[in-house]
């Protein structure tokens, strides 16, 4: 009871929070709705973009996934920090000066209308098909294990997952539908920090308790009982192989942390790039942080189960949760866990509604609408790819290598063709709207079918980069033979200040030189 009573009195104070600072706000304008007014400073962009990021597809799949195979998958997190340092440097202040609300406007500026609607159809499709099911599957796994929804509705535990499914997709929407960006911001700013602390204090009390009091102790414990865990050099074989850092994963990460509207949309509401660029650097302080939240605690699980929960890997986070937390405290991190999932469903579902409002529906069906209907349908849109990721959600279930590596496959079948045409189009003049239309599907079919159908004994991020490399190849050809027949510039429309921050330039180089300190300090291959 009391674990009830502590998580509604957190996720209402986090309501309550949200709907005090927004009372006065303008939510009917386009920029109020979709960009928080381009009002968003430093500390919210970094809160809710690593919330964003960071929900329980991470909690419980990269647990998961680093009581299996170890530390080696920390170059999901760690190389994040580079794709950041190259978003504030190069591509933000762009997007910027261009005024962007989405990301495919980028693409009509510098191909045509067509490349950018398919792309904004593509976006769609990858958040209905891959993110918002596996958050809502992945958080419904980890609260009807704390508060085990099945026993207490005396259902069974397939029915209790459906049930939580439903609650946390009707909650999120509501955040995504009445308040858009900022209120997904503002919530996003308390859960992220809440999520810091409480996702901090779970592998420390483990730690402690290893310990007998010192959590250095219970660490070098924990190391001495299986130290080859601690490695963050993964051989060939491997779930992720260290040689995918030089091939398909740095592909990835910068679609992911500069081109994704999910991730960028906090950017481009900034209300000037020093506040941008210092949001997207403190993101990448808080990245390099975030593995003791979301792979030390499955290595730490290791130490206690061993080997028992390998064939059920995605239940590791949550047991840990209930073995180490006092019971007063199970209720607020699983509010903060909530949290979590309804930051990363709202704000997936808030840039699917401006990606169709803005790229889809006022290009092809009203374009002469007025900001209030452009409001009116981002709203609508949110509602109906809400209820598809309900009805999708159940059907992710018992992934073999876990949910987070289902997740990263999946991305990949629409991010590496976006990634391919996005870079072209940036620094290569030459390619044509052509080239880019044909690498988009050449790319898109060579992946599923080298990937889902003939299974091809290639690591899947070895073939992001050789099908980024295919994308390459396509532009030049089909460009050659169809050139571009317009000079694309890059206009200053003036919106915002493009002054640069003055720590812009140290703390990229910081940010460069940890990542590396971590690959020479953990790595033993």
């Amino acid at each position: 009871m009391y674990t009830v009573l502590t998580f509604i009195a957190f996720t209402g104070f986090v309501a309550f929070y949200s709907w005090f600072k927004l009372r006065k706000e303008k939510l009917d304008s386009q920029d109020g709705y979709f960009l928080g007014g381009r009002s968003l400073t430093g500390v919210v962009i970094a809160g809710s973009m690593l919330l964003t990021n960071i929900s329980t597809e991470h909690l419980i799949g990269m647990n998961g996934s680093s009581y299996k195979n170890g530390f080696i998958i920390i170059a999901w997190e760690v190389t994040s920090a580079l794709a950041l340092v190259a978003a504030a440097i190069y591509f933000v202040p762009r997007y910027l000066k261009m005024g962007l609300t989405t990301i495919p406007q980028y693409l009509e500026k510098r191909f045509d209308s067509t490349t950018r609607t398919l792309v904004a159809l593509f976006l769609m499709i990858s958040f209905i098909v891959t993110l918002l099911p596996i958050v809502l599957y992945t958080g419904a796994i980890n609260i009807e294990s704390i508060f085990n929804i099945s026993e207490v509705l005396e259902v069974s535990k397939q029915e209790g997952l459906w049930i939580t499914v439903v609650a946390i997709g009707v909650l999120g929407s509501i955040y995504a539908i009445f308040g858009g960006l900022k209120a997904v911001a503002v919530s996003d700013t308390i859960n992220g920090y809440g999520l810091l602390i409480g996702g901090l204090a779970i592998p420390l009390i483990a730690l402690v308790s290893i310990g007998d009091g010192n959590p250095l102790t219970g660490l070098s414990k924990v190391y001495a009982h299986s130290p080859e865990k601690f490695n963050v050099i993964g051989a060939k074989d491997s779930v992720l192989p260290f040689g995918v850092l030089f091939t398909g994963l740095i592909i990835n990460q910068l679609y992911f942390w500069s081109m994704n509207q999910t991730i960028i949309q906090r950017a481009l509401g900034a209300k000037n790039l020093v506040e941008a660029q210092k949001g997207l650097l403190f993101t990448g302080v808080l990245k390099i942080l975030v593995p003791i939240i979301i792979i030390l605690p499955g290595v730490i699980g290791f130490y206690y189960y061993g080997d028992s929960l390998y064939d059920n890997q995605d239940m590791i986070y949550p047991e840990l949760i209930k073995k180490v937390l006092p019971v007063g405290l199970v209720g607020i991190f699983a509010a903060i866990v909530m949290g979590a999932v309804l930051s990363t469903f709202n704000s997936v579902l808030n840039s699917a509604a401006t990606i169709f409002s803005i790229d889809v529906y006022k290009r092809h069906f009203g374009k002469a609408s007025s900001d209030k209907k452009l409001v009116k349908v981002g709203k609508l849109t949110s509602a109906i790819l809400a209820v598809f990721a309900i009805l999708v959600a159940p059907m992710v279930a018992n992934a073999p290598d876990g949910l987070y590596q289902l997740l990263q496959q999946l991305n990949g079948i629409f991010f590496i063709p976006i990634a391919s045409i996005m870079l072209a189009g940036f620094f290569l003049k030459k390619i044509s709207a052509m080239g880019a239309k044909a690498a988009l599907f050449v790319g898109l079919a060579f992946y599923i079918l080298t990937t889902f159908i003939f299974r091809v004994n290639v690591h899947f991020v070895h073939i992001w980069g050789i099908e980024f490399l295919l994308n390459l190849a396509v532009m030049f050809g089909v460009s050659h033979f169809y050139p571009s027949d317009k000079d694309f510039k890059q206009e200053d429309l003036h919106i915002v200040d493009l002054k640069e921050w003055k720590y812009t330039k140290h703390m990229s180089i910081f940010l460069c030189l940890i990542t590396i300190v971590i690959y020479i300090l953990l790595g033993k291959n």
